[in-house]
């Protein structure tokens, strides 16, 4: 049992919604390898705020094509993407066609309590992350807004993965 019709399913949704916490419980779920594009441009190029301070934003956006070209055909897999990755065109155009995209949304409050320390989070890093996260979020809405969303809000990580395999039938 695995993703419909040998699909991926690719988890986006902006830092905090539980993309990797529910991506790997999926996984395991339905006894498919687990991919965080993070983690794997981490193992690759460093602590993403190195990698911020090193080659800037555009830098890790280009880390973050790279990855989605890897990606792109293999199919049985869950993915978990950066919070910003499935906005990119190149990214979306190679990870979406052979995928199931979702994407886990939370209220504002909700993701900075679930960031924690919001200083390792190259996007929120300064004063007021609080007022950061409203604004991105007001400003990525459209965009997620294209695909299938699951509220995490106010559910635990293992809801929100019995409520992605629901919508996914699955």
């Amino acid at each position: 049992m695995g993703p419909s019709a040998g699909k991926n399913i690719v988890l986006t949704g902006f830092m905090g919604t539980g993309k990797t916490t529910v991506g790997r419980i999926l996984a395991d779920r339905l006894g498919c390898e687990f991919i965080d594009t993070d983690e794997v441009i981490e193992s690759r190029a460093g602590p993403i705020p190195e990698i911020f301070e090193r080659e800037g934003e555009p830098g890790f956006r280009e880390l973050e094509r790279a990855v989605a070209r890897e990606l792109a055909g293999r199919t049985g897999l869950v993915i978990s993407t950066g919070g910003r990755m499935m906005l990119d065109p190149e990214c979306a155009a190679r990870l979406a066609p052979d995928a199931d995209v979702v994407c886990l949304t939370a209220e504002a409050d909700t993701i900075i309590e679930r960031i924690g320390d919001t200083e390792r989070r190259p996007l929120l890093a300064g004063p007021d992350a609080g007022d950061r996260v409203r604004r991105l979020l007001a400003k990525r809405a459209e965009s997620y807004g294209r695909f299938t969303p699951v509220d995490t809000e106010s559910r635990s990580a293992e809801e929100a993965a019995d409520a992605v395999m629901s919508l996914l039938g699955l």
